[in-house]
């Protein structure tokens, strides 16, 4: 008798307790609770031959994004390969995407976990996979429209419906359309409260549309239901920092870093990116920051994982420069060029992006701001191409601003901030209470490169790292 999940997939398994305890681990993935991988440890203590346990196994390595973990997806990618001849259609296939991601061929993995959504759209594990990894790989349209996909062969009763609109929510805000953004995701979190995703698709609308005080009031007002038990909480609290910061209450900025984003080592990848992203924009601002440099840079530094992702690798370099470092920056740049010479996705994040960003920071923190602007300027127009969101390579447009006003480029930093005050107040515009007012931290952007004057060797430009 053929067993089916609870979209009504078949699962080759005959033991309907195996695909019981699936759906739960299944459940922990898709709100990002408690721990996934032990759930699907025990179904698979119990039940080896199960592929799909195998199948989410793997997913979990891969919507990682996270070298360190290469050994444990290699388990789960041979694991389910040697049950391939009582393995069904979708089952192999899941597996086949895995062992792409495996072999360093992100792009392909990501399509093949797509192809398996579009031909079983109501598998929620490929759906997830394929947006998460869209995600990792900057595929911004991707992100909505891979939802947009399978929305038509859902209904509100299906088990995880919830979760689909958050992603959904997610990607209409990475193309920019926020006022469906917005609404797709209050409802989802209307339907689950719970669902740190969409929560955190209304706040990167809220960040984009330069609305940080309602930003701030949404998660605040949420704390409980997104900041405990989560792998997404120090990205929300995160969030909830970058609203502060824009309202120039450091000190407020500090504290949650201290109390909720710093976390022990090792820390997850993600976790150390907000970190080091957090404390490079304070850096840019002149704040001191005391000895936080120091704990983020050791666990960058103690991972062994450089050259895997190259956006991994550019906050490595963050945190590495920060802690005064030099050394550790410039090894860990060198092995982002030897990802670049090699095969595979990451050889083009790191050539394309990766690169460039590592020596514009390494530049920057020698004060050759001049080099800092001639790297960052082209490369901010591809740098979706290395993975991340809008909200998250904001730091490269930043730190570009910030290169202008000490170089003395009054044009350009004049430029660049009155692009950013237009881009701000443009979707603020779409707001549902109408023009947002420019935030303290912006204001004072713009009012730096208004008295940004011209400096005698701004003239000078040395040419750029390679």
């Amino acid at each position: 008798m053929t067993q089916t999940d609870a979209r009504g997939l078949a699962v080759s398994t005959p033991h309907a307790r195996s695909i019981e305890q699936y759906e739960a681990a299944l459940h922990l993935l898709n709100g990002y609770y408690g721990d996934p991988l032990a759930a699907i440890d025990a179904v698979l203590a119990e039940d080896p031959g199960f592929a799909m346990g195998h199948a989410l196994r793997a997913a979990l390595m891969v919507t990682s994004g996270d070298g360190t973990v290469a050994p444990l997806l290699r388990e789960s990618v041979e694991a389910g390969e040697a049950l391939h001849a009582h393995a069904n259609d979708r089952e192999r296939r899941h597996i086949g995407a895995a062992r792409a991601w495996l072999d360093g061929r992100f792009d392909r993995a990501v399509q093949q976990y797509g192809e398996i959504a579009m031909d079983y759209p109501r598998d929620l594990l490929a759906i997830q996979v394929a947006h998460i990894g869209d995600f990792l790989l900057g595929q911004s349209s991707m992100l909505r429209d891979r939802i947009a996909q399978v929305l038509p062969h859902w209904n509100a009763d299906m088990a995880g419906y919830g979760y689909l609109l958050g992603m959904h929510a997610f990607g209409l805000e990475e193309m920019q359309m926020y006022a469906r953004a917005e609404d797709t995701g209050r409802r989802a979190v209307a339907r689950n409260p719970h669902d740190p995703w969409a929560l955190h698709a209304v706040a990167h609308v809220m960040e984009m549309q330069g609305r940080a005080s309602e930003g701030a009031a949404w998660l605040d007002a949420r704390r409980a239901d997104w900041s405990e038990d989560n792998m997404l909480a120090v990205h929300n609290w995160w969030h909830l920092a970058l609203f502060q910061l824009e309202a120039d209450h450091v000190d407020a900025v500090l504290t949650l870093f201290d109390q909720h984003i710093r976390r022990p080592a090792p820390a997850i990848a993600l976790d150390l990116v907000d970190a080091s992203a957090l404390l490079w924009r304070l850096h840019l601002r002149g704040a001191d920051v005391g000895d936080r440099w120091r704990a983020v840079a050791d666990d960058w530094l103690g991972r062994g994982a450089a050259g895997y992702y190259a956006f991994n690798d550019v906050h490595a370099i963050m945190a590495a420069l920060g802690a005064d470092r030099p050394e550790a920056a410039t090894a860990l740049r060198a092995a982002l060029l030897q990802a670049a010479q090699s095969e595979g996705t990451n050889a083009m994040m790191s050539r394309d992006v990766g690169l460039p960003v590592a020596d514009a920071l390494l530049a920057f923190a020698q004060a050759d701001y001049a080099t800092a602007i001639d790297l960052l300027l082209p490369v901010r127009l591809v740098a979706h191409r290395f993975g991340g969101s809008h909200a998250q390579r904001d730091v490269i447009g930043l730190t570009l601003i910030e290169a202008a006003l000490r170089a003395g480029r009054p044009s350009l930093a004049r430029a660049l901030t009155a692009e950013r005050a237009d881009l701000k107040m443009a979707h603020a515009a779409h707001a549902p209470h109408g023009t947002v007012p420019m935030s303290p931290a912006l204001h004072t952007l713009v009012r730096r490169a208004e008295t940004c004057r011209a400096s005698p060797a701004s003239s000078h430009r040395p040419k750029a790292a390679h």
